[in-house]
């Protein structure tokens, strides 16, 4: 099938044509054309007026499959990902069993084989994610793995990730750390603030997440290697981060989308679907996330989604199950907060980080890219959740500008 995307506007750095309105013909799977004006034939599917980019990849999706079906299938998590722009996805091991071998790398890619998107699985750092011993890195690296990491699991044993940074680094592994310090956080739930008080919850510090990314980094300057702290939510991570890039560190960070948007104040109601890890942070916090979005200390926004079920979800704040969908909504919400550069830069270059090859918007390079609009908005509905889970913390939220859908794998999905 022939696609010809007319008056396209192309949001890429890396094409001649950026921020260039043309024309694009793409056939099997190819850009073959791109014109100030090329002719319509009948045998074309035309799409007018849209804006284009490189397709935009999240670092941190969960689906649930293997084992965790009833949360959501590989087959609808990755048609839900397509649906909301994006063409690559870093999938945690957050299933049973857990993802720290090569045969399970391999299950998730060819169970996704067939979609549009292209699933890049995320290996458990640890045994079973038990935080005792490593997993066999090397061979699901050669298996297809991108990254390594214990989905919402710190590393409590510093040389473990001294060890774990030092081994990778023949083959560029990528570790990937997440900042908890649990002895501190204890039986807390929500972020330790007035909010907490004032709702007679438990709260979690701010230190628990500080105090773990000053250990990794003293261990990363230590060791060498490469290291990825994902969804960072206080000001002072933020800091951290930034000096350690300073010194030439090779670290990458990112920032949830909800912890981007919401503040601690919508707890009011004790909705469970707010109820997330990091907790949503007061003011204060989520105000220096914004402010760091156009400073290039935050690498990459992830919809962090966590798709659970309405049994893990549907009861008392306290023993509810952490977690918040995402993907449908990561778009729509970033842009209300950087130019759309800066927001398509944030949606793929984490490309780059994890060794997924660029595909730039020029003749002759496979088309992989993701169609929206940055223009109207729309409030979010419970109807429009494509997930098999309906924990969204975002229901009621305004949406700014439209995915429209994604080209990729010689694929055409639309919304």
């Amino acid at each position: 099938m022939d696609i010809l995307l007319k008056s396209a506007r192309i949001i890429d750095p890396e094409s001649a044509y950026h921020n260039k309105v043309r024309d694009i013909l793409i056939s099997g799977g190819v850009i073959q054309q791109v014109s100030a004006s090329i002719p319509l034939t009948n045998e074309m599917q035309v799409l007018e007026n849209i804006y284009i980019s490189q397709g935009w990849t999240d670092s941190s999706v969960c689906f649930g499959e293997p084992g965790f079906e009833e949360r959501e299938t590989l087959a609808n998590g990755m048609r839900t990902a397509e649906k909301s722009g994006f063409t690559h996805l870093l999938i945690n091991p957050l299933t049973h069993p857990v993802v720290d071998s090569q045969s399970g790398v391999v299950y998730i890619k060819n169970k996704t084989a067939h979609c549009a998107a292209t699933a890049h699985p995320i290996g458990a750092l640890t045994i079973e994610s038990k935080g005792e011993y490593l997993a066999e890195l090397f061979d699901m690296k050669k298996g297809g793995a991108v990254a390594f990491g214990d989905y919402k699991k710190a590393i409590s044993n510093s040389n473990l990730l001294k060890i774990a940074l030092q081994y990778t680094q023949p083959f560029g592994g990528i570790v990937i750390s997440f900042p908890n310090d649990t002895k501190i956080m204890g039986k807390g739930v929500v972020n330790e603030h007035i909010e907490a008080t004032r709702l007679g919850l438990k709260g979690i510090p701010a230190l628990a997440e500080e105090l773990m990314v000053a250990r990794d980094l003293a261990v990363l300057e230590y060791a060498g290697g490469k290291l990825h702290i994902p969804t960072i939510s206080t000001a002072k991570s933020v800091a951290l981060i930034r000096e350690a890039k300073a010194k030439g560190l090779d670290v990458s960070c990112s920032v949830a989308i909800h912890n981007l948007h919401f503040t601690d104040e919508v707890l009011e109601n004790f909705n469970t679907n707010y109820k997330v890890l990091p907790p949503l942070r007061d003011t204060a916090n989520v105000q220096a996330l914004r402010e760091a979005l156009n400073e290039g200390v935050i690498d990459f926004v992830t919809s962090d989604h966590n798709p659970l079920d309405i049994e893990l979800k549907f009861k008392e704040f306290d023993w509810a199950a952490f977690g918040t969908i995402g993907l449908e909504n990561a778009f729509g919400i970033l842009t209300q907060y950087t130019s759309i550069e800066r927001s398509i830069q944030l949606l793929t270059s984490a490309r780059k980080r994890f060794g997924i090859p660029s595909t730039p918007i020029i003749e002759g390079t496979s088309a992989d890219m993701t169609l929206f609009t940055p223009e109207g908005s729309s409030v979010f509905t419970i109807n429009d959740i494509l997930s098999a889970s309906k924990n969204s913390a975002f229901i009621g939220e305004t949406m700014k500008g439209k995915v429209i859908g994604v080209i990729a794998r010689n694929q055409l999905v639309l919304n």
